[in-house]
């Protein structure tokens, strides 16, 4: 009998294995659908290891004539003579006098499958199961998808057999049939994708991930993972988690600078002794690294976690969250409004399509004009406008009743708030709105200054989208030198730190651009939800870094 060995990684000279090779021997290897077997196993860390990939069932796929239960997920489920194994976890149980309804839901899908099972056709065992049965217990469920007799689903599942693979303790399971706050469900973020809402997130979510690679890779865009630990502030705006091996429970022992004309002791910490030699920190941005191969491959994009210490606690803001950041060559700002554009509408055309089970109960729960909206922005073009001529729009409308805004003065130089960047987009111009050409003081160092404008703008953008305000921001990237290099001593920048970004500039610079879109921030837009906590899995946040 063949081995398993579960560090597979590690080994070479897969081969696919028979049935017959292998067998399910563990109560790991009960719990899957696949094993990997080692035909070798004294070579697993040599070479010419003969390792093989059984496509073998759990014991309760097998009938007692030998065949194989394909297993089949609810959302996929379609009328067939055929048996087949439903495996999810409860939502709800009814038994009545001569039969038994159990709703199981496996996560493919919203409503789960309805499985009905007739007394006088199941045997004492499965009868003794569903005494059993509670909600929020794992079961699996073997019999022909059928069409429902009832109103409310298209098909049923006509069970002849039920055992339940995990039971769940009614008394204090966290999860009890009732509607609970979000408030709430934050605080069993390990339970919560089983409730309808957290699990419609999260489905959204995926498929608004394999969207935009899709977009990017039929795009012709390169994807490029860039170092989360860095020693560059993309931003320049110092709001960054340090990462260090020193021990700070001996704050005594840590060693100091000393100052170079006394040699005294300083208060500064000496991170030359530090693990990296250096000052280190969680990235804020992918960008900056983006750019070193958009300057050689063209155009690509980077899609992976970022971090800001930014003491927030309202409903936009986490300390982790995820960029989308692309990045290309021989590119202006217009081009890279032109792409983000294209990338959105494509992104939620595919949520539309795909994920209208989920969408409909968001319209129907959080957002009642939802899925207008997303069409919306599909098929409607953005509208484009200046910083200046939207400054002015919000100074002629605040005039008219100041009292009603949080922030009533708008100036040239004023960082638009979130009430003035939804006025723009939901009730200025009702759609997807691109404010251009930003004050140079307001935005980061890398940004290209206009030249037309006497110095005082930077090539930039932000797009704002109506119910959330700002969703990507993005420039055309400064390409000359000299005026980098002035930007980053005005900012006080040490261009020490930057010098590997200014030779960017030295050899071969090209006009190149790109833009960052918060992937939660679309994900709470998409799904109609209000706050971003709600958009990720387990939400960081100042105070909270549980889970």
């Amino acid at each position: 009998m063949a081995r398993t060995c579960l560090v597979a990684a590690i080994c070479t000279g897969f081969r696919r294995a028979s049935t017959s090779n292998v067998r399910t021997v563990s109560a790991f290897q009960m719990a899957t659908t696949r094993t990997w077997s080692i035909t070798n196993p004294s070579s697993c860390l040599g070479v010419n290891t003969a390792l093989s990939m059984s496509s073998t069932t759990t014991s309760s796929d097998v009938t007692s004539t030998g065949s194989v239960i394909k297993r089949v997920k609810t959302v996929d489920a379609q009328p067939s003579d055929e048996v087949v194994a439903i495996k999810g976890w409860v939502r709800t149980v009814r038994k009545q006098k001569t039969l038994a309804f159990v709703e199981v839901n496996d996560g493919s899908s919203l409503s789960g499958i309805q499985c009905v099972l007739p007394f006088d056709s199941i045997d004492d065992s499965t009868k003794e199961e569903i005494n059993k049965l509670t909600t929020g217990c794992s079961v699996e469920v073997h019999g022909q998808i059928v069409k429902s007799q009832g109103g409310k689903q298209s098909v049923e599942v006509s069970a002849s057999n039920l055992r339940i693979v995990g039971a769940c303790p009614g008394e204090n399971y966290p999860l009890a049939k009732k509607r609970h706050s979000l408030e709430y469900l934050r605080t069993i973020a390990h339970l919560r994708p089983r409730t309808n809402t957290v699990a419609a997130v999260a489905r959204v979510r995926s498929t608004l991930a394999g969207a935009i690679h899709q977009f990017f890779q039929d795009s012709g865009f390169v994807y490029v993972q860039t170092p989360l630990i860095t020693a560059s502030d993309c931003e320049g705006a110092g709001e960054m988690f340090r990462v260090t091996t020193l021990d700070l429970d001996k704050v005594s022992e840590l060693p100091l600078l000393e100052d170079e004309e006394s040699g005294d002791k300083t208060d500064g910490v000496d991170y030359k002794e530090d693990f990296f030699g250096k000052p280190a920190y969680l990235t804020v941005s992918g960008q900056l690294g983006g750019e070193t191969h958009a300057c050689a491959l063209g155009d690509v994009y980077t899609f992976g976690p970022t971090f800001r210490a930014e003491n927030s606690q309202t409903t936009r803001h986490l300390a982790e969250f995820n960029m989308v950041e692309p990045e290309m060559a021989f590119a202006d700002l217009e081009s890279a409004m032109n792409n983000a554009e294209s990338m959105l509408q494509f992104v939620v055309s595919q949520v539309l399509e795909k994920c209208d089970e989920d969408l409909t109960f968001f319209n129907k729960f959080y957002d009642k004009g939802l899925k207008d909206s997303l069409g919306k922005l599909v098929n409607k073009p953005f509208a484009r406008i200046s910083y200046r001529e939207a400054v002015q729009y919000l100074q002629e409308e605040i005039a008219k009743d100041p009292s009603k805004w949080q922030f009533p003065d708008v100036e040239f130089g004023t960082d638009l708030a979130t009430e003035h960047e939804r006025w723009l987009a939901e009730t200025k111009f009702k759609s997807c709105v691109f404010v251009y050409n930003y004050p140079k003081t307001i935005k980061a160092f890398y940004m290209r200054d206009n030249e037309e404008d006497g110095g005082e703008t930077v090539n930039a953008m932000d797009l704002l989208v109506p119910g959330v305000g700002e969703l990507v921001g993005g420039s055309q990237r400064e390409e000359r030198l000299d005026v980098l290099e002035a930007k980053l001593e005005a900012m006080n920048l040490d261009k020490e730190d930057y010098w590997w970004y200014l030779d960017l500039r030295r050899f071969g610079s090209v006009p190149h651009a790109g833009y960052g879109l918060g992937f939660e921030r679309l994900v709470t837009y998409v799904c109609g939800i209000e706050n971003i906590r709600d958009a990720i899995a387990f939400p960081r946040y100042p105070g909270n870094a549980e889970f």
